[in-house]
């Protein structure tokens, strides 16, 4: 059976619980072990492994959670990780702070001084991209370092502080086991192309606009 008669399979036999149409706990139990067969096979046959390029954007919050969420978990697995922060770096994040406990197996850069609004000199920011991106260039080459998180990049490029093209290339020079995570809204169409995972943030409710809820400790920062 091929890969994608595999996934159209497990498709049709579904995820189970209420879902499946069975009544019975046999015709059930039968469902579930032809599921967990298919599944079986899918997780054989994919079995490569390669430094993934992971893209986080969208206007919905999360992104940097979400590539933090990596972070921890390369930590867990006693990695090496390296996060540059571009645009950010106005103040000390809740996980930065967290973060120091795992001592020099973390790398941590914020190298932005705040929002555009806040800096009031675009000259003085692209300066501090081309800085970031510089020392985004050092970890990204070094195979010692499991998980390169770029937090934010996509707001530079958005913002033409850097180009898709340089970025790409960049994300072209890690080993062949280093992974990438971009965050920020508006990842540019080229590296949408360039990831091998892209997850778009969709907002729906938010808090500061909807409510006046003002960015709270532990939940923003």
């Amino acid at each position: 059976m091929s890969s994608s008669d595999l996934d159209q399979s497990a498709a049709e036999l579904g995820m189970g619980g209420n879902l499946a149409p069975e009544t019975d706990d046999a015709g059930y139990r039968k469902r579930m072990e032809r599921r967990q067969q298919v599944q079986k096979q899918r997780v054989e046959e994919r079995n490569k492994e390669k430094g993934l390029v992971l893209v986080f954007t969208g206007q919905g919050k999360g992104k940097t959670t979400a590539g933090l969420g990596l972070v921890l978990r390369s930590l867990g697995h006693g990695e090496r990780v390296a996060i540059v922060q571009f645009i950010k770096g106005g103040w000390e994040p809740g996980e930065a702070r967290a973060l120091k406990a795992f001592g020099d197996q973390v790398s941590w850069h914020a190298l932005g001084e705040g929002f555009t609004w806040e800096t009031q000199d675009r000259e003085r920011d692209q300066q501090l991209v081309e800085e970031a991106w510089q020392t985004a260039l050092g970890y990204l080459r070094d195979g010692a370092v499991k998980l390169v998180l770029l937090d934010e990049l996509n707001v530079a490029l958005k913002l033409g502080y850097i180009n898709a093209e340089t970025v790409i290339d960049g994300l072209n020079e890690r080993p062949e086991l280093t992974h990438a995570a971009v965050t920020g809204r508006g990842a540019p169409a080229a590296l949408v192309e360039r990831a091998d995972l892209v997850t778009e943030m969709t907002l729906v409710h938010h808090p500061f606009r909807e409510q006046g809820v003002k960015a709270q400790a532990g939940i923003e920062y």
